[in-house]
């Protein structure tokens, strides 16, 4: 195996380790939620439920053992009843992820700006050898010049705000705000 497989191996190794944990580390309640979530969202949930409502109203209008007359009341509240319960559960399962979704994107956030800053003491260090190599560094590209300096995550932040649509701001604004280079 090479060393990038090898490292992609020990990735996903992590990562499945992390997932691992944190489906581990749910609280009892957030277990059920997540059990009653996942079988109420099942195409046989939709077909015992049909199943039942169809043998309720065949009861009640077809035979002698009427206990919910026409027009349901009883299998209105039920059926209400149950509406609330579920869907209380399934937005306790969908906080629950909308965390655990956060808690992702800060990770993914975290890797991407290290590497960023990573990226960019590189190309200063190759910056750096050339000009000691006594070669003229004179970057044509302003793409390059900008790369060499570190990005302002706050601006970035605020530019990106005025950007996406729910930001209000308009699309002509500067999309990267940097600072200058730390010598």
């Amino acid at each position: 195996m090479s060393l990038s497989q090898d490292q992609i191996l020990k990735n996903v190794r992590v990562i499945s380790d992390i997932e691992r944990r944190t489906m581990h580390e749910r609280s009892r309640l957030e277990r059920i939620t997540d059990n009653i979530s996942e079988s109420t969202g099942s195409i046989s949930f939709i077909v015992i439920h049909a199943m039942a409502f169809a043998m309720w109203i065949v009861m009640n209008l077809r035979t002698r053992w009427v206990f919910d007359a026409y027009p349901f009341n009883l299998l209105n509240l039920a059926v209400s009843l149950e509406a609330i319960f579920l869907a209380s559960i399934v937005l306790m399962t969908q906080n629950r992820m909308t965390r655990q979704g956060d808690k992702r994107a800060h990770l993914d956030l975290q890797v991407n700006l290290l590497a960023e800053q990573e990226l960019t003491a590189i190309l200063r260090m190759v910056h750096a050898l050339c000009q000691h190599a006594g070669m003229r560094v004179s970057p044509q590209d302003e793409r390059v010049t900008q790369l060499l300096k570190d990005i302002d995550i706050e601006k970035l932040a605020a530019t990106l705000d005025t950007h996406l649509p729910s930001g209000g701001g308009s699309a002509s604004e500067s999309p990267l705000i940097v600072e200058e280079p730390h010598d």
